[in-house]
Protein backbone atom coordinates (compact mmCIF):
# COMPACT_ATOMS: atom_id res chain seq x y z
CA UNK A 1 0.00 0.00 0.00
CA UNK A 2 2.84 2.32 1.20
CA UNK A 3 4.31 1.87 -2.27
CA UNK A 4 0.93 2.49 -4.03
CA UNK A 5 0.68 5.85 -2.40
CA UNK A 6 4.63 6.73 -3.04
CA UNK A 7 3.71 6.09 -6.74
CA UNK A 8 0.69 8.14 -6.99
CA UNK A 9 2.38 10.84 -5.16
CA UNK A 10 5.54 10.90 -7.88
CA UNK A 11 2.67 11.04 -10.63
CA UNK A 12 1.25 13.79 -9.06
CA UNK A 13 4.26 15.89 -8.74
CA UNK A 14 4.99 15.00 -12.88
CA UNK A 15 1.86 16.38 -13.33
CA UNK A 16 2.69 19.55 -11.68
CA UNK A 17 5.94 20.00 -13.67
CA UNK A 18 4.25 19.60 -16.53
CA UNK A 19 2.47 22.60 -16.31
CA UNK A 20 4.98 25.17 -15.09
CA UNK A 21 3.52 28.50 -13.82
CA UNK A 22 3.61 31.50 -16.13
CA UNK A 23 6.36 33.85 -16.52
CA UNK A 24 5.88 37.62 -14.84
CA UNK A 25 6.63 39.08 -18.12
CA UNK A 26 4.03 36.65 -19.81
CA UNK A 27 1.55 37.63 -17.36
CA UNK A 28 2.23 41.22 -17.10
CA UNK A 29 2.00 41.61 -21.29
CA UNK A 30 -1.56 39.18 -20.79
CA UNK A 31 -2.94 41.67 -18.28
CA UNK A 32 -1.99 44.98 -20.13
CA UNK A 33 -3.83 43.25 -23.71
CA UNK A 34 -6.73 42.38 -21.76
CA UNK A 35 -7.42 46.39 -22.55
CA UNK A 36 -6.84 45.93 -26.37
CA UNK A 37 -9.20 47.79 -27.73
CA UNK A 38 -9.66 50.48 -24.38
CA UNK A 39 -8.54 53.84 -23.89
CA UNK A 40 -8.38 55.55 -20.43
CA UNK A 41 -8.10 58.53 -18.85
CA UNK A 42 -4.67 59.38 -16.53
CA UNK A 43 -3.16 62.21 -14.16
CA UNK A 44 0.25 63.35 -13.23
CA UNK A 45 0.86 61.79 -9.70
CA UNK A 46 4.70 62.82 -8.86
CA UNK A 47 6.18 65.04 -11.16
CA UNK A 48 9.80 65.80 -9.35
CA UNK A 49 12.51 67.56 -10.15
CA UNK A 50 10.63 68.92 -12.65
CA UNK A 51 12.47 70.73 -15.88
CA UNK A 52 12.60 74.61 -15.63
CA UNK A 53 11.21 74.43 -19.52
CA UNK A 54 7.42 74.47 -19.54
CA UNK A 55 6.29 71.04 -19.02
CA UNK A 56 4.20 69.36 -21.97
CA UNK A 57 2.20 67.47 -19.79
CA UNK A 58 0.76 70.05 -17.27
CA UNK A 59 -2.70 71.16 -17.81
CA UNK A 60 -3.27 68.34 -20.31
CA UNK A 61 -6.02 65.61 -20.60
CA UNK A 62 -3.88 62.39 -20.80
CA UNK A 63 -5.10 59.39 -22.33
CA UNK A 64 -3.33 55.91 -23.06
CA UNK A 65 -5.23 53.99 -25.90
CA UNK A 66 -4.73 49.72 -25.69
CA UNK A 67 -4.30 49.80 -29.58
CA UNK A 68 -2.26 47.49 -30.83
CA UNK A 69 -2.90 44.05 -30.59
CA UNK A 70 -2.46 42.16 -33.86
CA UNK A 71 -0.41 39.47 -31.71
CA UNK A 72 -0.48 40.89 -28.00
CA UNK A 73 1.68 37.72 -26.77
CA UNK A 74 4.30 39.48 -28.69
CA UNK A 75 3.48 42.88 -29.27
CA UNK A 76 1.10 45.65 -27.86
CA UNK A 77 1.07 49.51 -29.15
CA UNK A 78 -0.12 51.93 -26.69
CA UNK A 79 -0.91 55.85 -28.05
CA UNK A 80 0.01 58.36 -25.29
CA UNK A 81 -1.83 61.02 -26.21
CA UNK A 82 -1.09 64.66 -24.33
CA UNK A 83 -3.99 67.15 -25.12
CA UNK A 84 -4.37 67.59 -29.33
CA UNK A 85 -0.29 65.95 -29.54
CA UNK A 86 -0.60 62.14 -31.12
CA UNK A 87 3.11 62.14 -31.45
CA UNK A 88 3.67 59.43 -28.86
CA UNK A 89 3.01 55.43 -28.84
CA UNK A 90 4.42 53.53 -26.20
CA UNK A 91 5.64 49.72 -27.99
CA UNK A 92 5.88 46.23 -25.80
CA UNK A 93 7.74 43.74 -27.30
CA UNK A 94 8.20 40.03 -25.56
CA UNK A 95 11.91 39.30 -26.43
CA UNK A 96 13.61 36.12 -25.82
CA UNK A 97 14.70 36.90 -22.48
CA UNK A 98 12.31 39.57 -21.49
CA UNK A 99 9.92 42.74 -22.36
CA UNK A 100 11.23 45.50 -24.17
CA UNK A 101 9.52 49.41 -24.04
CA UNK A 102 10.45 51.32 -27.15
CA UNK A 103 8.55 54.93 -27.07
CA UNK A 104 7.70 55.36 -30.95
CA UNK A 105 7.43 59.65 -31.57
CA UNK A 106 6.04 60.65 -34.83
CA UNK A 107 5.82 64.09 -36.41
CA UNK A 108 2.33 65.43 -37.32
CA UNK A 109 2.81 64.67 -40.88
CA UNK A 110 3.58 60.68 -39.93
CA UNK A 111 7.29 60.71 -40.14
CA UNK A 112 9.77 59.61 -37.53
CA UNK A 113 11.05 62.30 -35.02
CA UNK A 114 15.03 63.08 -35.02
CA UNK A 115 14.26 61.28 -31.35
CA UNK A 116 12.85 57.89 -31.75
CA UNK A 117 12.48 54.38 -30.89
CA UNK A 118 13.68 54.69 -27.48
CA UNK A 119 14.13 52.54 -24.67
CA UNK A 120 15.37 49.69 -22.93
CA UNK A 121 14.96 46.00 -22.01
CA UNK A 122 13.86 44.58 -18.64
CA UNK A 123 16.99 43.32 -16.93
CA UNK A 124 14.90 40.77 -14.41
CA UNK A 125 11.80 38.83 -14.36
CA UNK A 126 9.82 41.75 -12.59
CA UNK A 127 6.68 40.76 -11.72
CA UNK A 128 3.07 40.19 -12.85
CA UNK A 129 2.17 43.86 -12.40
CA UNK A 130 5.47 46.12 -12.72
CA UNK A 131 7.98 45.65 -15.20
CA UNK A 132 11.25 48.19 -15.40
CA UNK A 133 13.57 49.05 -18.38
CA UNK A 134 16.91 50.78 -17.60
CA UNK A 135 18.07 52.67 -21.22
CA UNK A 136 19.59 50.78 -23.75
CA UNK A 137 23.00 51.45 -25.35
CA UNK A 138 21.23 52.22 -28.21
CA UNK A 139 19.48 55.02 -26.37
CA UNK A 140 22.23 56.66 -25.06
CA UNK A 141 23.65 57.00 -28.02
CA UNK A 142 20.58 58.68 -29.35
CA UNK A 143 20.34 60.96 -26.31
CA UNK A 144 24.07 62.03 -26.79
CA UNK A 145 23.89 62.51 -30.26
CA UNK A 146 21.16 64.57 -29.36
CA UNK A 147 22.51 66.66 -26.59
CA UNK A 148 19.71 65.40 -24.20
CA UNK A 149 22.04 64.57 -21.37
CA UNK A 150 19.75 64.00 -18.80
CA UNK A 151 18.24 60.89 -20.39
CA UNK A 152 21.70 59.01 -19.99
CA UNK A 153 20.64 57.46 -16.91
CA UNK A 154 16.59 56.89 -17.77
CA UNK A 155 14.48 54.39 -16.21
CA UNK A 156 11.12 53.37 -17.17
CA UNK A 157 8.29 51.27 -15.82
CA UNK A 158 4.75 49.98 -16.08
CA UNK A 159 2.75 48.73 -13.48
CA UNK A 160 -0.86 47.63 -13.61
CA UNK A 161 -2.97 46.37 -11.43
CA UNK A 162 -6.15 44.66 -13.14
CA UNK A 163 -9.42 46.33 -12.93
CA UNK A 164 -7.87 49.34 -11.02
CA UNK A 165 -4.90 51.42 -12.45
CA UNK A 166 -1.83 51.46 -15.10
CA UNK A 167 0.78 53.80 -14.39
CA UNK A 168 3.74 54.88 -16.69
CA UNK A 169 6.65 55.79 -14.95
CA UNK A 170 10.42 57.83 -15.43
CA UNK A 171 12.95 57.78 -12.81
CA UNK A 172 16.96 58.89 -12.80
CA UNK A 173 19.23 58.09 -10.39
CA UNK A 174 19.28 62.45 -9.21
CA UNK A 175 15.69 62.05 -7.60
CA UNK A 176 13.67 62.58 -11.34
CA UNK A 177 10.57 61.09 -10.74
CA UNK A 178 7.54 61.22 -13.35
CA UNK A 179 4.65 59.42 -12.86
CA UNK A 180 0.61 59.18 -14.89
CA UNK A 181 -1.91 57.00 -13.27
CA UNK A 182 -4.76 55.57 -15.42
CA UNK A 183 -8.01 54.90 -14.01
CA UNK A 184 -8.68 51.19 -15.01
CA UNK A 185 -12.13 51.35 -13.83
CA UNK A 186 -13.94 53.87 -16.34
CA UNK A 187 -12.97 53.38 -20.10
CA UNK A 188 -13.51 56.68 -22.07
CA UNK A 189 -14.01 56.88 -25.76
CA UNK A 190 -11.05 55.61 -27.53
CA UNK A 191 -9.13 58.70 -29.06
CA UNK A 192 -7.77 59.24 -33.11
CA UNK A 193 -5.11 57.48 -34.73
CA UNK A 194 -1.82 58.38 -32.87
CA UNK A 195 0.47 60.06 -36.01
CA UNK A 196 2.00 58.11 -38.79
CA UNK A 197 -0.64 55.24 -38.12
CA UNK A 198 -3.50 53.38 -40.27
CA UNK A 199 -6.82 53.76 -39.77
Amino acid sequence: MRNHLVALAALCCAGCASSPAIAPVDAFLTSVAAHCGKAYVGRIVANQLASATPDPFEGKTLVMHVRGCDDPTREIRIPFHVGDDRSRTWVLTRTATGLRLKHDHRRQDGQPDAVTMYGGDTVDAGTAQRQAFPVDAESVAMFKREGLNASLSNTWAMELVPAKTFVYELSRPNGRLFRVEFDLTTPVEPPPAPWGADG
